[in-house]
């Protein structure tokens, strides 16, 4: 009889714990997942049903204002985004290749002549302004003659023949390639005055080490750099010979971007047909240069280079990043051009646009053949990437430029888009996915 009670007893207490555990195992999985989403990549921990379009961002919709929105420009809208840099989140400089026609989106057609069952547009994309744009050339080895030919419809000195040739005031016009808006998007200032002087401007910067918040402006096809006035009056200095290309103290070959070490010393990714980085004093004089032309797209010998897109300086190192962007991989060097290391793209796009380095010291780059932002540490190793490929508020079509103000706001320039958009911080967002503050300026 002991020995059944003790049977049914053992069995009673079993049951209670199997269902103890039963009812116990939901919370334990709950908890789980909950420490999952907390520790997860979602760009705000916790976020439920998000795919994160913009990754930690929001993008600021109506920001800028259009430039159709100034009297008398109401048919144009801006041309290729170049580059932006944020002085401060109320003065923010914006760098177009002229405007092209305000327009509405075309409906979805047919399109015979291009061949059976052609549609257009495709996944809401249909004006890549980076073509369309004034002078709608780009790239490595395109001479930069050649868009007086396509725009004005006549034969150049090079033979280069043929329609379908593309009007002025038309198809396109080279005003407001230099807009600075306020926090708002409101226009501050246009610097027409300077329209005359530009061909492909490709990046504008003020310097963190100027005191005098001197502006400057890189133009590629025009083989040089322009420093500015803070308020634009005035041209102060052009380093290069304009329309004149070449790789030595007084010549470029197509220059791309600029960085700072805190002496203002500067360093010159040189560039598009050039294979070199030229370093200048703060005055503008020529240092030395570095860079032997590689051969793509699978050169791997340290200082070779073809089309040399982006420069980024640590100050803390003062080790300069150097994107060889046609043999998809990013080049480190010391100061003096000493090779240093680097590392080759995993997948070799070709694409890698920039190359920034902020206050925490990793590198951002944006890839276009992937249209992700990516971020990686100073060895290489992916931290992080978010973009998705649209022209809608928010999604990213040809990242060219970008920059970061005080508050931690984004900034972007898309030259196929053409446009700049403005994203602010998510609620939340976890701070290690965002970009990080620029180092701090001796004039903040």
């Amino acid at each position: 009889m002991r020995k059944l009670v003790l049977a049914v007893v053992l069995v009673a207490v079993g049951v209670g714990l199997g269902l103890w555990l039963a009812n116990r195992k939901p919370r334990v999985e709950g908890q789980q997942a909950s420490a999952s989403a907390a520790n997860g990549f979602a760009a705000v921990p916790g976020d439920v049903g998000s795919q994160d379009v913009s990754g930690p961002y929001q993008v600021q919709a109506g920001w800028p204002k259009d430039i159709s929105t100034i009297a008398g420009n109401e048919k144009w809208t801006y041309g290729a985004g170049e580059s932006v840099f944020a002085e401060s989140p109320n003065r923010v400089y914006m760098l177009f290749r002229g405007e092209l026609p305000k327009m509405a989106p075309p409906k979805p057609m047919l399109v015979p002549q291009a061949g059976p069952s052609i549609s257009f547009p495709v996944g809401g994309l249909w004006r890549d302004a980076t073509t369309a744009s004034l002078p709608g050339t780009g790239g490595t080895d395109q001479d930069v003659r050649k868009w007086l030919t396509w725009w004005e419809g006549k034969d150049d000195e090079l033979g280069i023949k043929g329609p379908p040739y593309r009007k002025l005031g038309v198809d396109a016009q080279w005003e407001n390639c230099l807009v600075i808006v306020d926090a708002e998007g409101n226009i501050l200032e246009r610097w027409t005055q300077w329209d005359k002087i530009f061909r492909r401007p490709h990046s504008v910067y003020i310097s963190p080490y100027d005191a005098e918040k001197r502006v400057w402006v890189v133009d590629d096809n025009m083989q040089a750099i322009y420093i500015f006035s803070h308020d634009g009056k005035k041209l102060l200095q052009t380093i290069g010979t304009p329309e004149h290309e070449g790789a030595d103290a007084t010549h470029f070959n197509r220059p791309t971007f600029i960085d700072w070490l805190p002496d203002g010393t500067f360093f010159v990714s040189d560039g598009y047909t050039g294979t070199r980085v030229a370093k200048f004093g703060k005055d503008g004089k020529f240092l030395m240069d570095w860079g032997i032309k590689g051969t793509p797209p699978n050169e791997q010998r340290p200082g070779y280079m073809n089309n040399v897109h982006g420069v980024a300086v640590d100050p803390t190192s003062r080790r300069v990043f150097v994107n060889d962007r046609n043999n998809s991989r990013v080049q480190i060097f010391d100061e003096n051009g000493k090779y240093q290391g680097g590392w080759t793209q995993k997948v070799k796009t070709n694409g890698l646009h920039l190359l920034y380095i902020g206050q925490d010291r990793n590198v951002w780059t944006f890839d276009r053949a992937m249209q992700k932002m990516l971020k990686y540490d100073q060895e290489g190793h992916l931290l992080y990437a978010w973009g998705s490929m649209g022209m809608g508020p928010g999604y990213l079509w040809g990242v060219h430029g970008m920059h970061v103000d005080q508050e931690g706001n984004l900034y972007v320039a898309e030259v196929d888009s053409g446009r700049v958009q403005k994203f602010r911080p998510r609620p939340g967002a976890n701070p290690a996915f965002l970009v990080a503050k620029p180092v701090k300026a001796v004039w903040q």
